[in-house]
């Protein structure tokens, strides 16, 4: 592993920290564009922290963020595309299923990927070709049947348009699979489809910085992932996820 890997990690862990000793007494929230579209002061201030300091660990990497404003993306170099809290609404309500994700995106391709559920303290991560690691252990896509899986799903709250077609897909899946999930974080359900837990995720319409780390994450345990038609993921612009184990 490169040595940023780990010192990506330790920079998020910190951040970690601060979401789960968040003040939920005085903590602003403000509104975004989109039905339950929601930013809270810690969304910013954890932003903030991992700007300046993913900036000392490379420091030709550019930044994009969910939180600004203007998101410029380009296929050379190095970029990180960060949520720094994925799972707002679920942090808002002090259900536990939100994470920090990060990932480091080279020439166009995921190079590294880090997504810490500071709740639980598990702290995914991978590098391309080296396979991917939950504290230490590495992990790997279950091997079961989609009869015999749980299927995760997300249901593109901020797009009214897509709810009926997202829930018609998930009653055909809950037909088909053991049964269905839905968390509000989408990192951490890739990254539960990595580990084995759960074996499909689908999303009809997600931004870059919720599936860059944990989709890079998927595959280096195993998993494959796409959009709903089968082309590769775009870090470029919002796009439809479906990801699998074999």
């Amino acid at each position: 592993m490169l040595a940023e890997v780990n010192q990506i990690c330790d920079l998020v862990r910190k951040c970690g920290e601060l979401i789960k000793n968040a003040d939920r007494k005085a903590m602003k929230i403000q509104e975004k564009e989109g039905r339950a579209n929601l930013v809270t002061e810690y969304d910013k201030k954890v932003q903030e922290i991992l700007r300046a300091g993913l900036k000392e660990i490379v420091p030709d990497a550019g930044f994009i963020g969910e939180e600004e404003e203007k998101h410029t993306f380009s296929e050379s170099g190095k970029f990180f595309i960060v949520d720094p809290i994925d799972g707002t609404t679920n942090f808002i309500k002090d259900y536990h299923m939100s994470c920090i994700s990060v990932a480091m995106i080279e020439d166009g391709k995921g190079k590294i990927g880090v997504v810490y559920n500071p709740y639980l303290d598990e702290m995914y991560y991978a590098q391309k070709d080296c396979g991917a690691y939950c504290n230490g252990e590495k992990i790997s896509v279950s091997d079961e049947d989609l009869e015999n899986g749980l299927v995760l799903f997300g249901s593109s709250p901020y797009h009214e348009e897509l709810s009926k077609k997202t829930f018609e897909m998930v009653y055909d899946y809950y037909l088909k699979a053991l049964d269905v999930r839905r968390s509000g974080s989408a990192a951490l359900d890739l990254c539960t489809v990595a580990i084995g837990r759960a074996e499909l995720f689908f999303e009809l319409i997600l931004s870059p910085w919720d599936y860059a780390a944990g989709g890079l994450i998927l595959e280096e345990a195993g998993g494959i992932i796409t959009d709903m038609d089968g082309n590769p993921i775009v870090y470029d612009r919002p796009c439809s996820v479906f990801a699998r184990n074999k």
